[in-house]
């Protein structure tokens, strides 16, 4: 029995250190809510908690407490829960509709109510947004338990004062991936050699989402069910101020803001907010690390200038977005150069970091709210001065590209109109910075070293037409993109039906038709056709489907395809002669079979995630077409001619001559190899084409100038290219080009693969244009000795085969459509390119 005392008496008072380590300062607390070491069964930074145990932990302090209130704002593509707990006293909560009335006023330019210091301010603690970067969400419990359960009149004033929204898992798919890594290869004791299994994850790791996209990228690009739930929590409340916790290299200390200056030479958002908020809050932040003796800086690294971060949406937004990077355990101990950081020291600066979050913010809340009222004034007020009165844009070739970007102007809450077959955006608008956001292009800028992009224009991230104007005709407001492409709905032939091409939705209605057994053709002319009254004229690669060549009757070939365009909202016209009324005629020798696709993509180590998530995420989500992935470790058994398909993103491919010339046989069999950025530099570099990378002159006179030591990290780094919008002519009577209309479309550069225009004439399928910048940062040396001599994209043939080379990446972040149809006809129509030779 004694030991067993003696063994509790021991448990206890090691849960109690744990407790105090953290919190101390904030006691009492209310005994009737349990910690969350009391809930889990043991100490916060004693294993990593589950995302099922973080929502079940909250789940439980709204059940106990009048403070908390939990709701659900969406789920993750895994089917996990994105939960928010508000906090705040009682009384607050009691009256939380009439105390959003009057936040939300602050936010309406037309009101001007000053009331500033009566009004708790909205404060969103925001984490684990990188689900490999773990100690925030811990950090969350604890914030959580403090500000629900701590008696103190410090934790009492702010829960009056304020009104906390606690989101402590942005990315819980990504967080149990690691999760599971780090609690499976946790020692006991505790193995802190960096060495060891637990602090090396295996690819993909845990850092991004279902579809290995990384979420602190989405906020403006809002592609995923996490970023685009968490939007529109957003914007019904409008934080004031939003933190963004993550963690970094193990070997560093601790960072909050002020971030290294701005690289837009003007930045939209106001000078406020990142000079005088960003020092107010860092002075608080440096004064409570100070206290608990921990390392930290700012200013030197990171940037606020992509506009997608969780730490710089806010801040279009009226409120402060606020970064903060903790040097990382990548487990639960770990040896550095200084010495071990354990997972509980992480986590307590994080702690430290979000209860000071809302100190500051609660000390200054009337300012905040003027600053945010201020915002949007001068929103309108800017948008008043500029000679822009709005943008026109859309594309009748494709409604549903012109309709997933309508989509995203209203997730960002901008005004939409339509006035006959053109929309309208007005500048004169409370998201006035947003709109700038979706259409304006820079071309001077103050740094040359980008975080991340230095180019967003979103409009051209969907080729999107678009004008500027002085003269509005706004129309019929848009409120939904609920029935807004309008499609005649396909008539019964019993001769033939023609899908059109041109619209975004065509290959994923063509593989669902393929799917269900009907065999369709690929036409490499245009034709025009008659129907009914009308005539119809479609483009290169319209689409074939004669009635008499399928085993379905003529009556549920019709079925089907009314089923298809009601799926898909694409434009399908039945004809009943083979004799067009202009163009080639409907038994050419120009319209060919479509084979269907069997596709496949290397995955694993050396592959680079991200590109390869985002061809998985687009032909899952939009295309709704399986493509099997192979993982590197399984090359030598995997058997190829499954497919007739086959992938390779960026990656460091460390394949040996035999494993090489099994991509080669395989290709030169008649199949199709899709390579993107590095992987085609690597196809060229291993001799498998015979192509070329473009060459800058060297100067072999040229003397070296020498430079201070301090200045070669900048120096160097502007040479790489972070990010940016291009404009490249395209042939698009070739296959791969087939559904564009335009001499020149928008590509995005984020690379340094180079690849010289073919010496085949009609190889080149994409070369940048003469003049080719439309926005972002590039160095002169880039632009004149690498964009302006190369091509974006080229075809090899290798065989019977061929290998399309892409230098670009056309599915970047899931949100170039733009530039999708040129990988879609790669995958669907790679076949039908001959690559003919001159003699």
């Amino acid at each position: 029995m004694l030991k067993k005392l003696l063994l509790v008496f021991f448990l206890s008072c090691a849960t109690v250190y744990g407790q105090d380590y953290f919190f101390e300062k904030f006691k009492p607390f209310n005994a009737a809510v349990p910690s969350p070491e009391e809930f889990l069964g043991y100490g916060i930074g004693e294993h990593h908690t589950r995302h099922d145990l973080i929502v079940a932990y909250l789940e439980k302090l709204a059940e106990v407490s009048d403070r908390a209130t939990i709701q659900e704002y969406g789920k993750t593509h895994e089917g996990r829960k994105l939960v928010m707990l508000t906090i705040s006293s009682s009384k607050n909560h009691s009256n939380l509709a009439e105390i959003k009335s009057a936040h939300l006023a602050f936010t309406n330019p037309s009101q001007s109510v000053s009331n500033y210091g009566d009004v708790p301010i909205f404060i969103n603690l925001a984490y684990n947004v990188h689900g490999n970067e773990p100690s925030s969400s811990e950090a969350a419990l604890l914030a959580a338990y403090t500000f629900v359960a701590s008696e103190n009149p410090e934790i009492l004033n702010y829960i009056d004062n304020a009104v906390i929204f606690i989101d402590p898992t942005i990315n819980p798919d990504g967080r149990d991936r690691h999760t599971q890594w780090a609690n499976t290869y946790q020692g006991s004791p505790e193995v802190a050699d960096p060495q060891d299994a637990e602090h090396n994850e295996y690819w993909p790791m845990g850092r991004t989402n279902h579809y290995w996209f990384d979420l602190n990228r989405d906020w403006l690009l809002g592609i995923h069910p996490e970023s685009r739930g968490k939007l529109n929590w957003y914007h019904q409340w409008y934080p004031n101020v939003v933190t963004d916790f993550h963690e970094m290299g193990t070997q560093s200390s601790y960072f909050f803001e002020p971030m290294k200056t701005n690289g837009s030479l003007n930045p939209i958002m106001p000078k406020e907010n990142y000079e005088d908020l960003n020092t107010l809050f860092g002075n608080e932040f440096a004064k409570a690390l100070d206290s608990i003796g921990s390392l930290y800086f700012t200013k030197e690294v990171f940037d606020g200038t992509y506009p997608g971060y969780g730490s710089s949406y806010p801040d279009l937004q009226g409120g402060l977005g606020l970064l903060f990077e903790q040097a990382s355990s990548r487990g639960h101990r770990q040896t550095t150069a200084f010495g071990e950081i354990t997972f509980a020291f992480t986590i307590r600066n994080q702690y430290t970091s979000s209860i000071t979050t809302v100190k500051t913010a609660v000390n200054n809340k009337a300012y905040m709210r003027k600053y945010q009222q201020q915002f949007f004034k001068s929103a309108l007020a800017n948008a008043g001065k500029s000679k822009i009165k709005g943008y026109t844009f859309g594309d009748a070739h494709d409604q549903n590209r012109t309709k997933a970007f309508v989509d995203k102007l209203l997730l960002h809450k901008i005004d939409v109109y339509k006035t006959g077959d053109r929309y309208v955006v007005t500048t004169r608008q409370p998201q006035y910075r947003m709109v700038q956001t979706m259409f304006e292009t820079y071309e001077k800028y103050r740094d040359s070293v980008y975080y991340d992009a230095s180019a967003w224009s979103v409009a051209n991230f969907y080729n999107m037409k678009y004008k500027a104007t002085n003269t509005l005709n706004l129309g019929a407001k848009i409120t939904t993109t609920d029935n807004l492409v309008k499609v005649t709905p396909v008539q019964k032939s019993d001769y033939a039906y023609v899908l059109d091409w041109d619209d975004y939705n065509a290959p994923a209605a063509l593989y669902h038709l393929q799917q269900k057994g009907i065999v369709a053709s690929s036409a490499a002319k245009p034709f025009t056709v008659k129907t009914g009254n009308n005539t119809k004229n479609f483009n290169y690669g319209a689409v074939l489907i004669p009635v008499s060549l399928q085993k379905m009757d003529a009556n549920g070939i019709f079925n089907l395809l009314k089923e298809v365009q009601n799926k898909f909202e694409v434009p399908i016209v039945a004809v009943h002669t083979g004799l067009n009324l202009g163009g080639v005629d409907m038994g050419s020798r120009f319209i060919t079979p479509i084979k269907k696709t069997k596709a496949a993509m290397l995955i694993g180590d050396g592959v680079r995630s991200y590109e390869a998530g985002e061809v998985w995420h687009l032909l899952d989500t939009r295309v709704h077409m399986p493509i099997t992935k192979i993982p590197m470790r399984n090359f030598d058994r995997a058997n190829f001619d499954k497919y007739n398909v086959m992938v390779m993103v960026s990656g460091r491919y460390n394949l040996s001559e035999k494993q090489q010339d099994k991509i080669k046989d395989w290709t030169s069999k008649g199949n199709t190899l899709i390579t993107i950025g590095t992987a085609s530099k690597w196809v060229i570099d291993k001799k498998l084409v015979k192509e070329k990378l473009t060459e800058s002159e060297k100067d072999s006179t040229k003397t070296v100038v020498q430079k201070p030591y301090v200045d070669a990290g900048e120096n160097i780094g502007k040479e790489s290219v972070g990010g940016v919008i291009l404009k490249a002519d395209i042939d698009h009577t070739h296959p791969l080009a087939f559904g564009y209309h335009d001499e020149s479309i928008p590509v995005y550069k984020n690379n340094t693969v180079w690849l010289s225009p073919s010496d085949n004439a009609y190889a080149t399928v994409a070369k940048y244009s003469k003049d080719p910048h439309i926005d972002g940062f590039l160095t002169k040396k880039n632009m004149e000795e690498n964009v302006k001599q190369s091509a974006s994209l080229i075809v090899s043939k290798l065989g019977r085969g061929c290998v399309v080379l892409f230098a670009d990446n056309p599915n970047f972040r899931g949100s170039w459509y733009g530039t999708n149809r040129l990988f879609l006809n790669a995958l669907f129509l790679g076949d039908k390119i001959n690559v003919p030779t001159e003699n």
